[in-house]
């Protein structure tokens, strides 16, 4: 499998909603930094945090660039969200049911020995 094959499979599990797919390519204990708006600690701890926002949001990724290799993935990401709630509290802002919002990330995975994200680390650039 080639390094954009497998990034692929990463995005496409995460669109998909595929928790045990895209959970998999995170260490046990991996850490999220989103933004340092929210921190989370663990590969469970980001499925249980997927778990709540992907019942209230369909979230979409989109890589634009990327650059990847062994140890590291920083990617420009764009991101959909769709609300299939109300959400008044989201950490994205304030939004209702069917209501679209669009942002741009940068973000920082480093890669462990073993092929998993240890770290993860986002800011937003637009949005």
């Amino acid at each position: 499998m080639t390094k954009e094959e497998w990034l692929e499979n990463y995005i496409g599990a995460f669109n998909r909603g595929d928790f045990d797919a895209f959970t998999a390519f995170y260490a046990e204990d991996v850490e999220f930094d989103l933004g340092g708006r929210h921190f989370i600690k663990g590969r469970q701890g980001i499925r249980d945090f997927y778990t709540e926002v992907f019942a209230r949001v369909k979230e979409t990724l989109t890589v634009t660039q990327v650059v990847l290799d062994e140890e590291g993935l920083a990617c420009i990401i764009e991101t959909e969200f769709e609300a299939l709630e109300d959400w008044p509290d989201f950490m994205v802002g304030p939004m209702e049911k069917g209501d679209k919002v669009f942002i741009e990330s940068f973000i920082f995975y480093t890669i462990g020995p073993d092929g998993k994200f240890t770290h993860i680390r986002t800011t937003r650039s637009k949005g």
